[in-house]
């Protein structure tokens, strides 16, 4: 006979798993369309068992040069999050050491900009970028992924801060320690973890950007969101095509993803559990 400790812990983990199911299943089944031949991929019958075939990725390469656009998706996200975390750790060094009554409506203000709709701003910004040359350049690409991320990264940045001890930080001021000092060779190295947890996350947002990566790029620096939107054709969806074009889309993100879930987890529960 099962204790009820026991039965409860058995009927949360078989719950874990359904959920887990049901959000793994598109991915799943993304992945399985994408070794159909094209005519089991339009079946209105499901096919689980299938003949797997190299056919769409084959076509997918002949088509189009992947390395080109996840060159420019390696440079866009890397590159974001290097400049979204460059502004962010001085204001959130700011925001938790030396704080004002202010404070706090600011970090929620900036939280808030994250509700607006981007097609809200779409039209100031793309005359502003074909009036600065931005238009279908890597630059322009990585400016507006790092200004979307940066109240987010702020907001992270500022909790893992808040739990550096203000003592350490004192003791330092007291041995003569100028505010960039205690900033670069104290903080930072003790804010380590929650710094790579951030930039993880900054990385995985700026990768999986669509719209502005549709609206402002086209040839040149189009990064892998707009190679699987340049497989819908006026001539329908090629699905079996169009999930291998996927596939490979987000293949680096979900290794990277899966390599670092730990920092990830533990960078988005953390303000959760404080």
């Amino acid at each position: 006979m099962l204790s009820k400790k026991l039965r409860w812990k058995l009927l949360m983990t078989a719950l874990g798993w359904a959920v887990a199911l049901v959000i793994a299943f598109p991915v799943c089944w993304l992945v399985l369309t994408s070794f159909k031949s094209e005519t089991e991929a339009i079946s209105r019958i499901p096919h689980l068992f299938f003949h797997a075939t190299l056919e769409s990725y084959i076509v997918v390469q002949e088509r189009t040069t992947y390395f080109h656009f996840a060159w420019n998706s390696v440079v866009v996200a890397i590159g974001s999050t290097i400049l979204a975390l460059a502004a962010a750790i001085p204001c959130s060094y700011a925001m938790a050491f030396m704080p004002t009554k202010r404070t706090r409506d600011t970090l929620l203000w900036m939280l808030s900009t994250k509700m607006m709709p981007s097609v809200g701003v779409l039209v100031p910004i793309y005359l502003i970028y074909r009036e600065t040359d931005l238009l279908d350049t890597r630059t322009g690409l990585l400016l507006i992924n790092a200004l979307l991320n940066l109240p987010i990264v702020v907001w992270m940045l500022y909790t893992f801060f808040k739990e550096v001890p203000r003592e350490v930080l004192e003791a330092a001021r007291m041995d003569g320690a100028s505010p960039l000092r205690e900033l670069y060779d104290l903080l930072l190295p003790l804010a380590m973890p929650g710094i790579v947890s951030t930039s993880l996350l900054a990385i995985i947002l700026a990768w999986n950007e669509a719209f502005w990566s549709l609206t402002l790029t086209a040839a040149k620096a189009a990064p892998l969101t707009a190679f699987i939107a340049s497989f819908s054709s006026p001539e329908g969806l090629f699905y079996s095509k169009l999930s291998a074009a996927s596939t490979m889309a987000i293949a680096p993100i979900v290794i990277l993803g899966w390599l670092s879930q730990k920092q990830l987890v533990r960078g988005l529960t953390f303000g959760a559990v404080k």
